[in-house]
């Protein structure tokens, strides 16, 4: 008899404890659910109203069709014309960008854009402040994701990758200073895009120092006797001399090519085709 109940509770316990097993494996299954749909449902968001504070940016949002989605730029952004202008990348309007309502806001730095007026406003905030080529394909898919347009991105990072693989091959590598600007001479870092540039075009970027932008000397210029020797013309440098024309740098044996800032200085799509272009010159030489 006694031996019959142990039987008897020994199968429910283990009738219980296969339903227990099977009830914990299906929870397991619904909560792993749950997480899946809220992981897809997060990145599936797709940011709306888009206040640009970097500047370089823009031509992204451009290339990829998302210009409608930009609602406020700084004063000097001339490309959408149905954005509100909201100060400079400098000292932007806290009030103005607030009455846009942005979800999201893209940045060069926190340097004029503190975490605390981010906090202020309620949206996204984006650094965008790539300094190699390689970076910008990162910040397009970065992009692609946020504003829901994948298939967009990664056609824009295929044709700028051709864009590089057409660049042909140099038999000696040119040496290049960067000018930024004249008075005082300021010259491009190597932790410019100039940099990246100058090196994706087959040249090197001859600067002592990893910063973006370098205090100089006309001395220190003829001494390292660069191949090349670009100068910029846009706000930063506006009215240059010509450099073949100022008196001690007759003595140098460089080629001088004049840019314009905006195109070499702002970090987009134009860049790949920036240094294809320069490739180029570097062949004829």
């Amino acid at each position: 008899m006694f031996f019959s109940k142990m039987v008897d509770y020994f199968m429910t316990l283990t009738a219980l404890m296969s339903a227990l097993n099977y009830y914990l494996r299906y929870m397991m299954f619904r909560f792993l659910l749950i997480i899946a749909a809220l992981a897809f449902s997060t990145n599936n968001y797709a940011y709306e109203r888009v206040v640009l504070l970097a500047p370089a940016a823009g031509d992204l949002f451009i290339q990829l069709q998302q210009q409608h989605k930009v609602v406020g730029v700084t004063r000097n952004n001339d490309d959408f014309k149905d954005a509100l202008k909201i100060g400079s990348h400098i000292k932007p309007n806290i009030e103005l960008i607030k009455s846009l309502n942005p979800d999201l806001i893209i940045i060069d730095s926190t340097r004029f854009f503190s975490d605390e007026m981010a906090s202020l406003l309620g949206a996204k905030t984006v650094i965008y402040n790539p300094v190699t080529l390689n970076a910008v394909l990162e910040q397009i898919h970065h992009l692609g994701t946020l504003l829901d347009c994948p298939n967009q991105a990664n056609e824009l990072v295929t044709t700028l990758t051709q864009v590089l693989q057409k660049i042909k091959p140099l038999v000696k590598k040119p040496s290049v200073i960067y000018e930024v600007t004249q008075m005082p001479l300021t010259i491009a870092g190597k932790g410019n895009i100039v940099s990246d540039i100058i090196h994706s075009a087959g040249g090197e970027l001859m600067a002592p120092s990893t910063r973006k932008l370098i205090k100089f000397n006309v001395e220190s210029v003829l001494v390292s006797q660069p191949d090349y020797y670009l100068y910029q013309i846009g706000p930063m440098n506006p009215n240059p001399q010509p450099p073949e024309t100022r008196q001690l740098y007759k003595m140098l044996p460089s080629k001088f090519i004049q840019v314009e800032q905006l195109s070499y200085s702002r970090a987009n799509s134009q860049s790949f085709y920036i240094a294809a272009e320069l490739n180029r010159q570097f062949n004829k030489s």
